[in-house]
């Protein structure tokens, strides 16, 4: 690729304009040629990326970054990308169909045109970071941001996940929402904040944990590490502590993608935990993904009525500790911002 368009391309987050292309020396009436052979690509009137760069955003699921930046090189500065795209752009967890329209912040109009939107509100200087070129509202402004449009329980999802790598903290989420106050829907972002927990590594660990306590019972303690002496015997998703009643949520990625060994010692090592965790007298209940739906009451009336049986008595073998403070031993987003 040549040179001066190359360096377009960084200068704008991966695409470049008819401008840039007809500055190094690319005559107009080459560009549909290059367009055909694949070459370039156009991502927007008069905005294109390479087709390689295309391609390979395609198959990162990046290619909203490329669309953004589109954007943001036709509408000049002053905007900043914002509610789903910052999300996106961050790696926080979306719901699952969120719209690809690219959406922006100005605080001097509102606009919308092919495939975008802007929202006419302020932006404070320290909401605002950068990743590379491109202007992304900050990860506690972006969740309060969805939060106002997402469903709660998608936001408290997102926020869990956020606070698990350690990427935000409650802290900042409750300033995020003050500053927010008498905003359209800000009592649902306000709801989700409140909702947020540090020790919730997926989203069904958020799920079942707002569908438990949802349901009356108390809230649990999170990443409840079990350690007889100096050994780890567990760290489990949820623990009532006082009870000795623990929760654990079940998918298939612990047999699918097992972190060590094959399916079946995976399986083994998970039953001789078990195993171990009810001869200290710990009791507990498995939630799959299904049993957040018909299943539920069951599994509410389980956890309850071990609860209402207490603890076993006699001295505990065993000491409790939040592991790692709730936070992920390797962090899921490898975003920068």
């Amino acid at each position: 690729m040549d040179p001066f368009i190359r360096a377009a391309m960084e200068r704008h987050g991966g695409v470049f304009a008819t401008g840039d292309a007809v500055r190094s020396g690319v005559p107009r009436t080459a560009i549909r040629p290059l367009l055909r052979s694949g070459e370039w690509w156009r991502i927007r009137h008069g905005v294109f990326t390479s087709g390689a760069a295309w391609r390979q955003a395609e198959a990162d699921d990046d290619a909203h970054r490329l669309e953004c930046a589109a954007v943001l090189l036709r509408l000049g500065s002053g905007v900043t990308i914002s509610h789903g795209s910052a999300a996106r752009l961050h790696g926080l967890v979306v719901p699952p169909g969120l719209d690809r329209e690219v959406r922006l912040t100005d605080p001097t109009q509102f606009r919308s045109g092919r495939g975008y939107r802007v929202a006419e509100a302020s932006v404070d200087a320290d909401e605002i970071v950068r990743v590379g070129p491109l202007r992304l509202t900050s990860i506690a402004r972006t969740l309060v941001d969805v939060g106002r449009e997402w469903d709660v329980a998608d936001t408290v999802v997102a926020m869990d996940d956020a606070l698990a790598d350690g990427r935000v903290t409650r802290a900042e989420l409750t300033t995020a929402v003050l500053r927010q106050t008498h905003w359209p829907a800000i009592g649902r972002s306000a709801r989700a904040a409140d909702l947020a927990r540090v020790g919730a590594h997926s989203p069904h660990e958020t799920r079942s944990r707002l569908a438990l306590v949802g349901a009356g019972l108390p809230e649990p303690l999170l990443q409840a590490a079990v350690l007889l002496g100096r050994r780890l015997v567990a760290i489990l998703d949820m623990l009532w502590e006082a009870a000795g009643v623990f929760g654990e949520c079940d998918g298939k990625v612990k047999t699918d993608d097992p972190w060590r060994g094959t399916p079946a010692e995976a399986l083994w090592a998970e039953k001789s935990r078990h195993d171990t965790l009810l001869d200290l007298d710990l009791r507990g209940v498995r939630i799959r993904p299904a049993d957040l739906y018909a299943p539920l009451p069951a599994k509410v009336e389980r956890v309850r009525s071990l609860l209402a049986a207490g603890a076993t008595a006699g001295p505990l073998r065993y000491r409790i500790e939040q592991w790692k403070s709730g936070l992920r031993t390797t962090p899921r987003s490898q975003n920068p911002a």
